[in-house]
């Protein structure tokens, strides 16, 4: 942990260096808190370096802002008088996490501790609706989630919306495109029906990888999150930090060719993943109908279950196209690890082991283990998670985006 404002005085540490300083040391002191709590004053200056002096005024302006609360005082076994228990609020700032599928749409609040508090999950069959019907279906989701977190004593302080889309690295909230849905430059200010509460939109493959990062005990600072709802997103972590390319287009695996002269894909190229690979593609080859939005997940699952043919062929195809993708993103990012997310993590008994002989037979330039293939614990709730962490980790970096309660 680095502690800030150590170095000697100097005539170059002006007003905004000294900010600066006290922002990263709240977050220093934040951050010792949420991760050995419950802890005194005294205990956090111990860890963290400060003076308990510093860390007085720093924890008082942590609780100001609600981050953090201070318990009744409680003997440690110590001399002098008994310290007072600081603990991350458990009851105050939230961030509210929004997705919209294919075929449904969600909402989830989590705490400051990082726990869920408010979930809701609605099937709805989004594609090719026009973008302001669904985005007010979306909103109206977003209050009732808001109010639900309300009556737990909790205060949303930021809106992440998770879409199947390309979000450019540009402010302004705009969805450059979302072929499954049928959206082509669909700004959100335009069609959210409350300008105080529109949400910043981030590409749910994105958000899914850092959700697995963030959740995961001992993560690979380096790996490929790949998910699967009704399209196919990739989403690259690199020395544990996300990779958005230039423009923000990164991850479209999705669209990588694995057969140049295959069947013509909603982008509009031809070969793409999504034509063996995707939800769709899957359930066509396995001559099984979708009897709604949503179901086509558990019934793959069924039938594959119960060995029928069909459908385990289709799944076994669908893992070799997926292979032969995944043996591009191994030989060019060389990442530690290959995660399968979405729909993906359920479907993983039938489709691994295809993946993984493809990976050893193409992935010759490099060692590669087959353990380094693995599924997601969190499945098809990343995306959401990781639009409502968003937030979250945004305030334990920054504490002074809080405002003072």
């Amino acid at each position: 942990m680095t502690v800030v404002g150590k170095a000697s005085r100097s005539a170059s540490i002006g007003p905004a260096s000294l900010q600066d300083m006290r922002r990263q040391n709240l977050a220093v002191v934040l951050g010792a808190v949420a991760a050995h709590s419950p802890l005194s004053r005294a205990d956090v200056s111990g860890r963290v370096g400060l003076t308990r002096a510093a860390v007085s005024s720093l924890v008082d302006e942590l609780i100001g802002r609600g981050a953090v609360t201070e318990a009744a005082a409680a003997a440690s076994g110590r001399p002098g008088r008994p310290g007072r228990a600081l603990a991350v609020n458990g009851e105050g700032p939230a961030g509210l996490g929004l997705e919209i599928g294919v075929g449904h749409l969600g909402a989830c609040v989590v705490d400051l501790r990082g726990e869920p508090r408010v979930w809701r999950r609605e099937e709805r069959a989004n594609a090719g609706r026009p973008a302001r019907e669904v985005l007010a279906e979306a909103a109206a989701l977003a209050a009732a989630a808001q109010a639900e977190a309300a009556a737990l004593g909790l205060r949303v302080e930021g809106r992440i919306l998770a879409v199947p889309g390309v979000v450019p690295n540009e402010p302004g909230g705009l969805v450059e495109g979302a072929p499954n849905l049928g959206w082509h430059g669909v700004r959100l200010s335009d069609h959210w029906p409350d300008a105080d509460t529109v949400p910043e939109p981030e590409n749910e493959a994105n958000l899914g990888a850092l959700a697995e990062y963030w959740n995961v005990g001992k993560p690979a600072e380096t790996f490929v999150h790949v998910s699967a709802g009704g399209g196919i997103g990739a989403a690259l972590v690199i020395g544990g930090r996300l990779f958005r390319g230039a423009r923000g287009f990164a991850g479209e695996l999705g669209h990588l060719p694995v057969q140049p002269d295959g069947p013509e894909c909603a982008c509009g190229a031809r070969g793409c993943l999504e034509q063996y690979a995707g939800e769709a593609a899957v359930l066509r080859e396995a001559a099984l109908a979708q009897h709604g939005p949503g179901e086509a997940v558990a019934l793959l699952a069924e039938r594959a279950g119960a060995g029928h043919a069909p459908t385990l062929a289709a799944l076994d195809r669908a893992g070799r196209a997926l292979g032969l993708a995944l043996t591009s993103a191994v030989d060019l990012i060389d990442p530690d690890a290959l995660v399968l997310g979405g729909a993906y993590a359920e479907l993983a008994d039938w489709l691994l082991p295809s993946v993984r002989a493809e990976l050893a037979a193409r992935v010759t330039v490099r060692p590669w283990a087959p353990e380094a293939l693995r599924t997601s614990a969190l499945g098809r709730r990343g995306p959401l998670l990781g639009a409502a962490l968003t937030t979250v980790r945004r305030i334990m970096a920054d504490p002074t985006l809080l405002p003072v309660v």
